[in-house]
């Protein structure tokens, strides 16, 4: 997506939408579900990231509103089709086989705009792919549903039992039936999100899990700042995941420190660290500890410069 110059392009209205799908070890899979965004006319995939130990894949697109809903669908409607839940295994939780589909406000659009977007896919989804949906963060219908996780619970298995008989499980939009294959999925509106890990060297994934709940805010930690411990098996490593909700609050580089200190307290030498998707200008620091450490680090990583 071209434009004549950057102070156009970051005037004209734009979503980014981030899209989490449950494949991470079939390249092709994911290459399908980008061209499937991409026969939209007025979209552009700006990065993908896939992951075999959470068996988990990221599409980050940007597109006028008027078309993103669009390209949301047909991502969705491509991952019904090469998808089966019920033969995936992997670190990372989810209920779906596209398990989020948040969208994000660039330029030109407000966070309310977005939950209008969040609320149009939704009902789509279920009116034309019969797959539930839950919506969280800015587009939650429910306070109690507002933190991802809580829609999440324990996963796609668990909510299988429970979706029928708790009402508490009950879907925002749809039957409390799963997709038999492709599960539910959540449907959201948000402020930018910067995924960000740090691997740690060691094969114990206690000592992950402990630092997660150190720096997390729900137990106490950082604010704005969700984690998990994943083991990275084929690696033999593993790895704090961390979602930065609020990177103005709390930084990369405030949150590799503390994962880093904690580490350091527990006598375990930090590996490295990984942004997933992009990251806004503004949050990014090339002075900070973080950086050097950085794996398959690009420029692409930051969002204005594919947008320029």
């Amino acid at each position: 997506m071209k434009s004549k110059t950057k102070d156009q392009s970051t005037k004209r209205p734009l979503v980014e939408c981030v899209p989490n799908f449950s494949e991470g070890r079939k390249p092709e899979v994911v290459e399908q579900i980008a061209q499937a965004i991409t026969s939209v006319e007025g979209t552009t995939v700006l990065n993908r990231h896939i992951d075999p130990d959470h068996n988990r894949s990221v599409i980050t697109f940007v597109s006028p509103p008027d078309v993103i809903v669009e390209g949301a669908l047909r991502a969705v409607a491509k991952a019904v089709e090469l998808i089966d839940l019920r033969q995936h295994g992997g670190e990372h939780p989810r209920i779906g086989a596209t398990d989020v589909l948040p969208f994000v406000p660039v330029s030109g659009v407000t966070i309310d705009d977005c939950v209008a977007l969040a609320h149009e896919a939704g009902r789509r989804i279920w009116h034309e792919l019969s797959i539930p949906v839950y919506f969280y963060e800015r587009a939650a219908l429910r306070s109690d549903r507002e933190r991802l996780e809580h829609v999440r619970g324990k996963g796609f298995e668990k909510l299988r039992e429970e979706m029928a008989t708790n009402p508490d499980r009950k879907p925002d939009v749809g039957e409390p039936r799963l997709h038999p294959t492709a599960g539910a999925i959540a449907v959201g509106a948000r402020p930018f999100l910067i995924a960000f890990n740090v691997t740690l060297e060691t094969n114990d994934i206690m000592i992950a899990r402990r630092i997660a709940r150190v720096v997390r805010e729900r137990d106490g930690g950082l604010p704005f700042v969700k984690a998990l411990g994943f083991a990275l098996h084929s690696r033999r490593i593993v790895q704090v995941s961390m979602n930065l909700t609020n990177y103005e609050q709390t930084s990369i580089a405030r949150a590799f420190a503390a994962v880093r200190d904690e580490a350091e307290r527990l006598n375990v030498k930090v590996g490295g660290a990984e942004i997933v998707g992009l990251v806004p200008r503004a949050a990014f620091d090339r002075e900070a500890a973080y950086f050097p450490l950085l794996e398959n680090f690009s420029e692409t990583v930051i969002l204005e410069n594919l947008l320029t």
